[in-house]
Order: C-alpha cells, then sequence, then structure tokens
C-alpha cells in the first residue's frame, strides 16, 4: 500500500528563501560577473546587460579591439565593465580568472563547418577545449568562491545544437551537448550552496559567427549563398528569423535573478519553434 502523502509544514531545514513576490529584480549592484567571448555577438550584448543591471563584468575575450570598444560603450552604465585579454585555450589561467565571480556566463565559441570525413582534427580539438574543456575550468574556478557565499549563478550559452544535431558540425555539436550535461552536473551539485547552472539554448543568433558560416554552407551543400539563411539556417525554425544577441542577454539576466532561483539544470530553448518539430 502507499504510505500516505505528509500533508503537515515542511521541517525548517527544507525550507528556501524565497524571493519577494512582485516584478522580477533586474539589479545586480555587487555582484560580480565574468562573460567569455564578451567582444562581440552574444557575450557583448550579456556583458552591457550585466552592466546596466549594476553588476562589475569581466570581459574575457582575446580580441583586443572589441573589448576596447565594449569598454567605451559601457560608459555610464550603472556596473562596470573590464576588459581581460584571454585566450581560453589557456586553460590554468581561465580557471584562475574565474576565482570570486558571482556570475558566470560561458559564451566563447567557434564553428568550422566541414564534413566529418573532412574535419581537421587540430580544429576538433580547438572547439572542444575552447567551449567544453574551458567551461569546465571556468566553473571550477568559480565554484568555491560561490560556495562559500551560499550564492551563485552559471549561465552556458549552448544552443539549439546542444538539444538536436546538424550535418557538417561535429565538433560544435560535440561541444555544445557536451556543456549541456556539464551545466546538469554543475546544477546538481550546486543546488545544496544556492548555487544555480543552466544553458540557454538559442536557434541561429545576429552574430560575426553566423555571418562566417555562410560561404562554408553555401559550398558544402552546393547552394548559392543568398539562399543559405532560409534553406539551411532557418530551415527547421517555425519563426524565419535570426535572433537578436540582446534577446538572448534578457534570458541571460533573468537566470541571474532572485526569482529564477528554482530554475537549475535546465535548458532554455530560445530557437523560434525548432525543437518543437
Amino acid at each position: 500500500m502507499n504510505a500516505p502523502i505528509a500533508t503537515g509544514p515542511v521541517p525548517d531545514r527544507a525550507v528556501a528563501p524565497r524571493p519577494a513576490p512582485g516584478s522580477v529584480t533586474l539589479d545586480l549592484s555587487g555582484r560580480t560577473a565574468l562573460v567569455t567571448g564578451a567582444a562581440g555577438g552574444i557575450g557583448r550584448a550579456c556583458a552591457l546587460r550585466l552592466a546596466a543591471a549594476g553588476a562589475r563584468v569581466r570581459a574575457v575575450d582575446r580580441a583586443a579591439e572589441g573589448l576596447d570598444a565594449l569598454t567605451e560603450a559601457a560608459r555610464g552604465l550603472p556596473g562596470a565593465v573590464e576588459a581581460r585579454l584571454l585566450d581560453l585555450t589557456d586553460l590554468d589561467a581561465a580557471e584562475g580568472a574565474a576565482a570570486g565571480a558571482d556570475i558566470l556566463v560561458n559564451n566563447a565559441g567557434l564553428q568550422l563547418v566541414r564534413p566529418l570525413h573532412e574535419f581537421p582534427p587540430e580544429v576538433f580539438h580547438t572547439v572542444l577545449t575552447v567551449m567544453l574543456e574551458a567551461p569546465f575550468r571556468l566553473i571550477r574556478g568559480a565554484l568555491p568562491e560561490m560556495y562559500a557565499r551560499g550564492w551563485g549563478r552559471i549561465v552556458n550559452i549552448s544552443s539549439v545544437h546542444g538539444l538536436r544535431a546538424s550535418a557538417y558540425k561535429s565538433a560544435y555539436v560535440a561541444a555544445k551537448h557536451g556543456l549541456e550535461g556539464l551545466s546538469k552536473t554543475a546544477a546538481l551539485e550546486g543546488a545544496p550552496h544556492g548555487v544555480t547552472s543552466n544553458c540557454v539554448s538559442p536557434g541561429y543568433v545576429r552574430t560575426p559567427l553566423v555571418e562566417r558560416q555562410i560561404a562554408d554552407q553555401a559550398a558544402v551543400h552546393g547552394i548559392p549563398a543568398e539562399r543559405v539563411l532560409t534553406e539551411v539556417l532557418l530551415k527547421d525554425s517555425a519563426l524565419k528569423r535570426l535572433i537578436e544577441p540582446e534577446e538572448v542577454a534578457e534570458a541571460v539576466l533573468y537566470l541571474c535573478t532572485p526569482q529564477a532561483s528554482f530554475v537549475t539544470g535546465a535548458s532554455l530553448a530560445l530557437d523560434g519553434g525548432w525543437t518543437a518539430h
């Protein structure tokens, strides 16, 4: 016979602090965020949005000019943006850079479109290093102090390709699928310490990374470049447009708010209906 369901009060030890009701709190004053791949695209949008909410943002990238432009764009925001030149293939440096961060946004990525039998092994290794091993090291570097404070937010910029595969993207798909699993593991381990870990998984975003794919996609599919967007990139999307980096940044910000404290181990798909198939 099934045991009766308890209806009495929950013991105090099981009650987590609840955010106050009302509108979502967007004030991150006093918080320190680290954003990788911050010189452009999604990373730039996230850095600016977090700084607009009052966070001190460590903007990590290897592109000096992009970081300079970012810090200039951040002038006058409630928070601050500090540029940090860093190549994420230097894994020890990546881990050290994350120490003391309250918020970690793993965003940096790269892409090459090639058939598996033609995919350069050295590029596969680099993609997995930057997009999976570096996030592991960054999380590893951030967690001890997050645990000590009893609060932390890890947001991994995954992709619809962390949920679905596409041909000719073996390294990217493998890295994003791995990132989804890493994020869930961090969620399970971080839950007792007030640390959440989630993925934001967009479809094709209007970024230089996507724009650089068009010629490669045209070549492997044997179609003109002007047909790539509608016939390849947006073929499985119900909404026939690219998502903007700022839209992704809003989802990232929400996951950092008190009202999102019960969201962990999740993958928030911003895919225009791709995974609804």
